[in-house]
């Protein structure tokens, strides 16, 4: 077995541990493989271990692998989980699945315009910034609400949840808390009546917490791959 294969093993195995941990059956957390900086070669590696959704932050980079991959298409999805701006959104409307990224009107008004009709609509989350570090992304908690009512009345994009990306902390309990914040935006939207089912966060280093505190997607890289 290859070093991803027994990688990916053991991250299944530590969800499987946190989703029974938190009382919570392990097909409810969804693992995205976030394979940004890694060559194709690579993600065809894990996609033979059995992995079949991949996370990339940078769209040139991405793009070349998709189409490097291109006879797997059919069988990956794949999500946009890094910043997007203006000038990148045609090309990530036409080529990927997912887009975690949204934290602005413009940006998903732009996605909806430029999805191809052939495409099934494309999957996006809201990304919110709860820790309030000015480098990073993302719509503040009170202005989620109105953004992700303004996302969902698009055509060519289907609301699906919320993204963010907490300050790392090895403190569990701190991890907690900072995922708890993202998870009161996430059934904010839900009390609103918003169609949403997916609560990305959690990484290699707080994957047990973000199950704790909900997450139904965890998004690894390091775990998987090694580092960067």
């Amino acid at each position: 077995m290859s070093t991803i294969a027994n990688n990916l093993q053991s991250v299944r195995n530590r969800i499987q541990q946190a989703c029974s941990h938190a009382g919570r059956p392990p097909e409810s957390v969804t693992l995205l493989a976030v394979s940004k900086t890694f060559p194709a070669v690579t993600v065809r590696e894990a996609f033979d271990a059995g992995q079949r959704r991949f996370g990339e932050n940078y769209v040139q980079e991405a793009v070349a692998k998709i189409t490097e991959l291109a006879e797997l298409r059919s069988q990956i999805e794949w999500h946009m989980i890094g910043p997007l701006q203006s000038n990148k959104t045609r090309v990530v409307a036409e080529h990927f699945d997912w887009v975690h990224t949204v934290d602005r009107l413009k940006i998903a008004q732009r996605l909806s315009e430029q999805r191809p009709d052939h495409l099934a609509p494309l999957q996006v989350c809201i990304q919110v910034n709860t820790s309030g570090e000015d480098s990073k992304s993302g719509t503040t908690p009170a202005e989620a609400t109105a953004l992700a009512e303004a996302v969902a009345a698009l055509p060519r994009l289907q609301l699906r949840g919320v993204m963010a990306l907490p300050a790392p902390s090895p403190d569990p309990a701190v991890q907690h808390a900072e995922l708890a914040r993202v998870r009161s935006v996430f059934e904010a939207l839900r009390n609103q009546g918003l169609p949403v089912d997916t609560l990305s966060m959690g990484m290699s280093g707080d994957l047990e917490a973000a199950i704790g505190e909900g997450s139904t997607l965890v998004r690894v890289g390091t775990a998987l791959f090694g580092h960067r």
